[in-house]
C-alpha cells in the first residue's frame, strides 16, 4: 500500500480539485492455472542452501536457487478479472482519478461454494494492467518503465531500440520472462483485444528548480553591466 499512498498524495498534490482514491483489489485467478504445479516467482529475501531448505520444509515453501542464494519461489497464474472493476469503472464516470491493482492485485480463487479466498501466488502487473485497461475500454495502455525504449538485444552492443511496431512483430522476438517479456505481452494482448494504442517509456524526470541548482545558476548567471565612466 505504500506505493498507492505515494501516488495518491502526488496526484492530490498535482490535481487540486480533483477527487483522487487508491483502492486495494483483488486479483481473479485460475485455481486450475498450470502455474500453481511450477511455481516460479521469487518473492522475499535471500538465503543460503542449508537455511532455504529448512524453511522450505518447515513451513511447506517451494525453493530454488537464484544467482549464488536461495529464495522462495510461488505461482504466478494469469489474472482473469479485477474483482472491483465495476467499482472502479463508477468512479472514473464520476470523474475521480482512481489508482488501483498495485502489485497486480491481491490473488483470489473461486472456492466450491462459490467464495472467494486468498491464494499464495504473485500476479503480474502489467497483464494486470492490461486486463483492466480492456474491461475499462481503455483507449491505450501506458506502461512506465526505468528505460527509455524496448530494445532488441538490449545491454549487448547490438542493442537496437523499437520505435512503432505491432504485436505480430513483438511477439516474433524474445524478450526476457523476468524483466520486459510480461509487459510486452500485456501491451500486445492490449492492443490485439482492443485496437486501442500500447506504449511502453520512461517517465519524464521533473526539471531542476534554478534556485536548487548551482550548477544552472553557474551557467544562467549574468554579470552586472558595468556603469559607464563618470564625466568630469
Amino acid at each position: 500500500m505504500a506505493t498507492g499512498y505515494w501516488l495518491l498524495q502526488s496526484l492530490q498534490n498535482a490535481l487540486p480539485g480533483r477527487q483522487v482514491c487508491a483502492l486495494l483489489n483483488q486479483t481473479l485467478v485460475s485455481a486450475a492455472d498450470p502455474a500453481f504445479a511450477d511455481p516460479a516467482k521469487f518473492v522475499g529475501p535471500v538465503y543460503g542452501r542449508d537455511e532455504a531448505e529448512r524453511l522450505a520444509a518447515d513451513r511447506g515453501w517451494t525453493v530454488r536457487q537464484d544467482g549464488t542464494h536461495w529464495r522462495r519461489v510461488v505461482p504466478s497464474p494469469r489474472p482473469q478479472r479485477v474483482m472491483e472493476t465495476r467499482l472502479i469503472r463508477l468512479l472514473l464516470q464520476s470523474g475521480a482519478v482512481a489508482v488501483c491493482a498495485g502489485g497486480g492485485g491481491v490473488p483470489v480463487v473461486r472456492d466450491g461454494q462459490g467464495q472467494l479466498t486468498g491464494v499464495e501466488a504473485v500476479v503480474d502487473k502489467d497483464l494486470t494492467a492490461a486486463l483492466l485497461a480492456e474491461a475499462l475500454d481503455a483507449d491505450a495502455l501506458l506502461l512506465l518503465t526505468d528505460v527509455p525504449h524496448v530494445s532488441l538485444h538490449y545491454g549487448t552492443p547490438e542493442a537496437e531500440p523499437i520505435g512503432r511496431t505491432t504485436p505480430a512483430a513483438l511477439r516474433a522476438q524474445h524478450f526476457p520472462a523476468g524483466s520486459m517479456g510480461p509487459k510486452v505481452d500485456a501491451v500486445c494482448r492490449f492492443v490485439e483485444l482492443t485496437g486501442g494504442h500500447g506504449s511502453h517509456r520512461r517517465p519524464p524526470r521533473r526539471p531542476r528548480h534554478p534556485r536548487r541548482d548551482r550548477r544552472h545558476r553557474r551557467h544562467t548567471h549574468r554579470p552586472r553591466p558595468r556603469r559607464p565612466p563618470r564625466r568630469t
